[in-house]
């Protein structure tokens, strides 16, 4: 490493001619030198540098100005050499402002389209790597196309930016509204340091929950995940960057991922094959890329194959669908070591070559790092003839409309003021909001909840008591920044007389018992206990290490979805204690154990939150704040009953039930000759399902009425219905519709959601609430493979998946 100042020495990649008429296929209508390609002949401005000029033209421009080598770099995204390459980010604590000239310009020659920022380092140091950067690509290289800066964004802004719920939780909220305000503050604090493109949100569906990835998801169903998508979206790009051109539309780029259906693979194994047909994949799976992502200036491609054809070279899914028939015009990457996976895996390609190829021609995608860089042997490829320039041409086209939306070639730098975004006190208050409203009222037996303040002690018992546990995808100590429930209790209670007894009980990751009894004495010296347990992982550092444990995230799988060690043992002996008893599970995903529902007072559900859970769970437990959160995921009753979502195919599911008892007595169930569906020991019923969540107050619906009773094909329509608070509190309820086909050309959802809103009423309030339908939203995927709203009636409800408040009937004609 060697120090130098911010002015680099001045290095040119300035072309021999005989070597670039070779590259450049010379013509004599070039309007621009081949020594000089930054410049034009007659003296004009290049178009490209044309800040008032179009996108489109801008594009067009520089292309043909670019060697293949100089395109190529574009396409080969930088994740492992990335900004380590010309830093030293290895000692998150180290302050050192110097940089690697050698590292800096071999980085740059091949893989300088997008450059990985994610590491956890002093902000000053990351602004001065991002300026050395993004002034040696500016400045010292021909053409002076700048970097995208890229880094992780599921929980908000990860090197020590503000940590938000996971994505699972944000979705509990059902506010869209309220997550693209977060999302906001997740671009303001990223933009300041330099960054440009974040890796988020995540749009695979929580259909399979085995996968250790639920957490990155907004959970089970379509809509919902492609409205909080599109909030997220929004959020972060809009707006513009500091000192661009007027033409720049969007100030960071959205990622969103994994397109398509990797959610759901078989076993719930990372990566696996996902088995499903076109219909599956149109109704199910590209619903919310469709409403989330056609403005979002990047999308990742997904690991795994779909009906037997890998994900990244699905020339359907990604040339046919994305670009033709979406018109997406924007950058497509593969995630990190996919194209490998088309060789280790997948077993289509036996070189490099090959994979570098197909994923080329069949996707017209970007290649991440991880693997073995496929991408540089495309050259190569070109000047060989086994691969057409054209395909190269496409991909790197969507990498510069990118780039000249998000105005990087006026402004690609950090801004002076960075700190002025990061970490703000309005940031802060925006986030408790949000940590208030992602939490789930699941079961409240005799109001067992709020507790009062006017107790004389409450014992906080379990593994999640004295922790904070955030969801994967942060970077390592980020939870230093967070407050453990034991500390949000602490807090809240400091101005009572409320006594806390604490007693972890058990390890998440141990079957040791040997912390029950102390446990169950302090609960039986309280007046109410609440345990809190469930499931856990680890930072980004952490979660790959050999040796450590977690059981979700990442490459975490599970094979079981109860409570792993004595949890469970540990819920069961402090319930039997004789003391009101509050189960307080916090997980990255559903955790089935149908006992804790049958058996405890009360149940509160909280997803993986942000640096405020903790305060915000206690908050809701002693009634500071009234829980309005909603389950966008359904809680099966074991692993076996899994598939558990709520919009299965019509047939899917019928009660007459088995059972086994407390005491072992076994109740068998039937399954009637007319194919409806039960377990002979079990129930496929959830405990709890999708859209499921209690308030500390009640409320009534009436007065249901539709726009129209009769709508044509392509007519909208809007549902009203009158929402009241009866109870002696405020709260917030999420207006549900629900939309079923009652007869269809092919078998369709037992119920569809197709619309809902989160409205606030003070006690005795009432307030009409009106939803917008598209006629769309109506549509299947018909036996002529396209999109047809069907003449017909449909059954339209207000209530959650599985509760009915109100009903009435909508005819198409």
């Amino acid at each position: 490493m060697r120090v130098l100042a911010l002015a680099l020495l001045p290095l040119f990649s300035v072309v021999a001619a005989d070597t670039a008429r070779s590259r450049f296929d010379v013509r004599d209508d070039l309007h621009f030198p081949l020594h000089a390609r930054a410049t034009n002949k007659d003296g004009s401005t290049p178009v490209y540098k044309n800040s008032k000029a179009s996108i489109e033209d801008r594009v067009n421009d520089l292309l043909p100005r670019m060697t293949i080598q100089e395109k190529v770099a574009q396409m080969s995204l930088s994740i492992q050499g990335d900004m380590n390459g010309w830093m030293d980010f290895n000692d998150p604590l180290d302050d050192t402002l110097t940089f690697n000239q050698t590292g800096l310009e071999a980085m740059m020659a091949t893989k300088a389209g997008s450059i990985w920022g994610g590491y956890l380092t002093p902000w000053d140091k990351f602004v001065f790597g991002v300026t050395v950067g993004q002034k040696y690509l500016m400045e010292n290289t021909t053409l002076g196309i700048p970097a995208i800066i890229q880094s992780e964004g599921l929980h908000g802004f990860t090197n020590n930016g503000t940590i938000w719920p996971s994505p699972i939780g944000l979705a509990a909220s059902f506010n869209p509204a309220l997550l693209q305000e977060a999302a906001k503050t997740i671009a303001d604090e990223a933009e300041g340091l330099g960054f440009s493109q974040i890796f988020a949100p995540v749009l695979d569906l929580s259909r399979e929950l085995r996968w250790g990835r639920v957490e990155e998801n907004f959970g089970e169903d379509p809509f919902l995940t492609g409205e909080m998508g599109h909030a997220y979206v929004t959020g972060l790009q809009s707006g513009r960057r500091r000192n661009v051109s007027s033409t720049a539309i969007g100030r960071m780029a959205a990622t969103c991922k994994h397109f398509a259906a990797f959610g759901s693979p078989q076993g719930g194994l990372n990566t696996a094959q996902v088995t499903g047909g076109e219909r599956e994949l149109r109704t199910n799976y590209l619903k919310p890329f469709n409403r989330a992502c056609v403005e979002a200036f990047s999308i990742m491609t997904a690991y795994s194959s779909y009906d037997g054809i890998p994900a990244i070279a699905n020339t359907h899914l990604l040339t046919d669908i994305l670009r033709t028939e979406w018109g997406y015009p924007y950058w497509v990457t593969a995630d990190a070591g996919s194209v490998d996976l088309l060789i280790n895996q997948h077993g289509l390609c036996d070189t490099r070559e090959c994979a570098a190829k197909i994923a080329l021609e069949n996707g017209l995608q970007g290649e991440m790092g991880g693997g073995t860089y496929t991408y540089l042997t495309l050259p190569d490829q070109v000047q060989a003839g086994t691969v057409d320039i054209s395909y190269v041409d496409e991909t790197v086209k969507a990498m510069l409309r990118t780039k000249f939306a998000l105005g990087l070639f006026e402004n690609p730098y950090s801004y002076e003021d960075y700190l002025s975004t990061l970490r703000t006190p309005e940031t802060r208050e925006l986030l408790h909001s949000m940590e208030q409203e992602t939490i789930i009222l699941l079961e409240n037996r005799n109001n067992t909840l709020p507790l009062s303040k006017s107790i004389n002690s409450v014992a906080l018992i379990g593994p999640q008591v004295d922790r904070v546990s955030f969801g994967d995808y942060v970077f390592f100590n980020a939870s230093l920044n967070g407050i453990s429930p034991l500390a949000g209790f602490t807090q809240l209670l400091s101005n009572t007389s409320v006594q806390i007894k604490y007693a972890q009980g058990c390890e998440l990751w141990s079957n040791d018992p040997s912390g029950i009894p102390a446990a169950v004495e302090a609960a039986k010296s309280a007046d109410a206990a609440i345990v809190m347990v469930g499931t856990w992982t680890l930072d980004q550092t952490l979660l790959w290490t050999p040796g450590t444990n977690a059981t979700t995230g990442e490459h975490v799988d599970l094979s079981d979805l109860g409570l792993v060690g004595a949890q469970m043992q540990l819920v069961q002996a402090i319930k039997d204690a004789g003391k009101p008893t509050i189960v307080v599970l916090v997980s990255g995903k559903p955790v089935a154990e149908p006992w804790i529902q049958a058996h405890a007072d009360a149940v509160v559900q909280q997803f993986y939150p942000g640096e405020l859970g903790g305060l915000a769970l206690a908050e809701v437990i002693f009634g500071d704040v009234n829980p309005s959160g909603k389950l966008p995921v359904s809680f099966p009753r074991s692993v076996g009953t899994t598939p558990v979502f709520y919009n299965y195919l019509k047939g899917g599911r019928f009660i007459d039930p088995g059972e086994v008892l407390d005491d072992g007595t076994l109740i068998f169930g039937h399954q009637a000759r007319t194919a409806l569906q039960t377990y002979v020991l079990d129930t496929p019923v959830p405990i709890w399902s999708f859209g499921h969540g209690l308030s500390y107050t009640t409320f009534n619906y009436t007065d249901l009425t539709l726009s129209k009773s009769t709508i044509g094909t392509n007519e909208d329509f809007s549902v009203s219905v009158t929402v009241h608070n009866t109870g002696d509190r405020d709260g917030k309820e999420v207006v549900q519709v629900y939309a079923t086909d009652v007869v269809s050309s092919v078998v369709t959802p037992n119920q569809e959601l197709v619309g809902f809103q989160k409205v606030d009423l003070a006690s005795g309030e009432s307030k009409t609430v009106t939803i917008n339908v598209n006629s769309s939203q109506l549509a299947l995927w018909s036996l002529r493979n396209r999109w047809v709203v069907e003449f017909g009636t449909f059954a339209i409800k207000v209530g959650t998946s599985d509760q009915t408040f109100l009903n009435t009937t909508l005819t198409v004609q």
